[in-house]
Parts: C-alpha cells; sequence; structure tokens
C-alpha cells in the first residue's frame, strides 16, 4: 500500500504514453485541435488530482484500510473470504460507477456538471481524463462509501482504480481495432468503438453504453447499442452546445456547468 501512488502514476503515464503513440499510429479518425485541447484537457486531471488530495486527505484505499481495521462493511459481516472479496469488491465498484454514470445523465444538475465530458467535440485518450472537478469530487464520495459500506479490501480498491483509469483512456482513444478484435474484447471490456457510440450527438445514442470497464452492465440493464446509426465515420462527436474552440480553455471548462452555451 505504501507504494500506491507509484504504482497508480506509473500505470497512467505507460497507458498514456502508448495510446498516444498508438493514435498517431492508427488513428480512427484524423487527428484535431490537439494544440488547443491537450494542454487543457491534461492540466484539468491535474487540478482533479489536486483536489482530491486536499478535499480527502486519505484516498479510496487509505479508506478501505480504515474499514478493514475496523471491520466495517457488508463483506466482514458476512465473512466473505479474502480470495472472493477481492474480485467481487472490482465487479461490485464497477457497478457502482456504472450507475453513477447513469445518475450523472439523468439527474439535470448531475448532467450539468457531466457535460464537460461529452462537450468535447474530438475524441482521444485525453477525454477519458476530462471531467469536472466538482463531478470528481462527488465521485470520489460515492466510491469511499461504497467500500466503507461494502467493506472492500485495500488491495481490490488500488486493483480497481488502476483498472478503471487505463479503461477510461482506452475505449476513448483515437485507435482502431478490427472488427473481429473489438467483437471478441467487448464481451469482457468495453473497446473504443462500444463506448464511441456513448459520445455521440444523437440524445438516445449518449444515453448508451454507459460502462468505462466491464461491458456487462449496459448488457444486463437495457443501456447497450450496438453502434451509431449514422455509423462510426459519419457520427458527430459532442454535444449540439459549447461546439467553439475557445470552450476548450481550461477556464471556459471550468465554468461551463454555469452557462447555457451556444452553438457553433
Amino acid at each position: 500500500m505504501g507504494a500506491e501512488s507509484l504504482i497508480r502514476l506509473g500505470v497512467f503515464a505507460g497507458v498514456l504514453a502508448v495510446l498516444m503513440l498508438w493514435e498517431l499510429a492508427a488513428p480512427w479518425r484524423e487527428a484535431q485541435r490537439r494544440s488547443q485541447r491537450w494542454p487543457s484537457n491534461l492540466a484539468l486531471v491535474a487540478l482533479d488530482s489536486i483536489l482530491v488530495r486536499l478535499v480527502f486527505p486519505l484516498t479510496a484505499a487509505g479508506v478501505a484500510l480504515l474499514a478493514e481495521v475496523q471491520g466495517w462493511g457488508l463483506f466482514p459481516l458476512l465473512g466473505v473470504p479474502g480470495w472472493l472479496a477481492v474480485p467481487l469488491g472490482i465487479v461490485l465498484l464497477d457497478l457502482v460507477i456504472y450507475a453513477q454514470h447513469v445518475a450523472f445523465h439523468r439527474v439535470p444538475v448531475l448532467w450539468r456538471l457531466h457535460r464537460l465530458h461529452h462537450a468535447d467535440t474530438v475524441l482521444d485518450v485525453t477525454t477519458g481524463l476530462r471531467f469536472h472537478p466538482v463531478e470528481i469530487l462527488l465521485s470520489m464520495l460515492i466510491k469511499v462509501g461504497a467500500v466503507v459500506a461494502l467493506g472492500i479490501p485495500a488491495v481490490a480498491v488500488v486493483a480497481f482504480e488502476v483498472l478503471l483509469n487505463a479503461t477510461a483512456m482506452f475505449n476513448h482513444a483515437n485507435i482502431t481495432l478490427p472488427p473481429t478484435l473489438d467483437r471478441l474484447l467487448r464481451l469482457f471490456v468495453v473497446t473504443p468503438d462500444m463506448h464511441r457510440v456513448h459520445h455521440s450527438e444523437v440524445p438516445i445514442e449518449t444515453d448508451s453504453n454507459f460502462g468505462f470497464n466491464l461491458p456487462w452492465w449496459d448488457r444486463l440493464f437495457g443501456t447497450y447499442q450496438d453502434g451509431p446509426r449514422a455509423g462510426y465515420q459519419r457520427m458527430t462527436i459532442g454535444l449540439s452546445v459549447f461546439r467553439d474552440e475557445a470552450e476548450s480553455r481550461l477556464d471556459r471548462m471550468l465554468t461551463q456547468p454555469f452557462r447555457r452555451g451556444k452553438r457553433s
């Protein structure tokens, strides 16, 4: 656990670098507006990380360790053994994040925060890092609550956060996969093509394919769509508002939840 931060930072940097190189080598669409978007998107994730550390003295894994010592949560109450608690904890945390994602689409005040993520008019690896700080803080609060309520082991929390961060970058990346490989992978993990539908400008497609990591919840709860109606190459990414290039500036992103926005 002492190496938690190093593990997470190392995996983050490694996955980000690999996916950026992959985007250069085999892009899904020709790269656009990197010079405007990348500095702001990367600055936003840095700001999010700093605020989480300031607001939450203990990480989710730290809270999990405290819960283990105190015997808090459903798993200790039921006597769930560690060999089962770790994979079960990872799966249940993923379900919590799926439910949270659905809520951030369906509750208007939460959508105003989350739509910053969808307002990116170009989809690439940095889009997977583009979340409003208030949404990130609320997400951490939900995650910590789930960890304590369930009594999820700390090692499962670390593993989940590393997986979620890596898969979020992967399924937002501007990369191509052979169709056969995509069909196979989306049985076990959310692929870029599966998640791209979620970033369509068409509302019924925006409100589908909520999974970031595991693909099963969308099929189980009826929110799965196989592909965009217009086709992957013709689909429009983003929202009908906040399409102006100026909306890629960090100051504009931070104030976006409090503005109506204009069509370009």
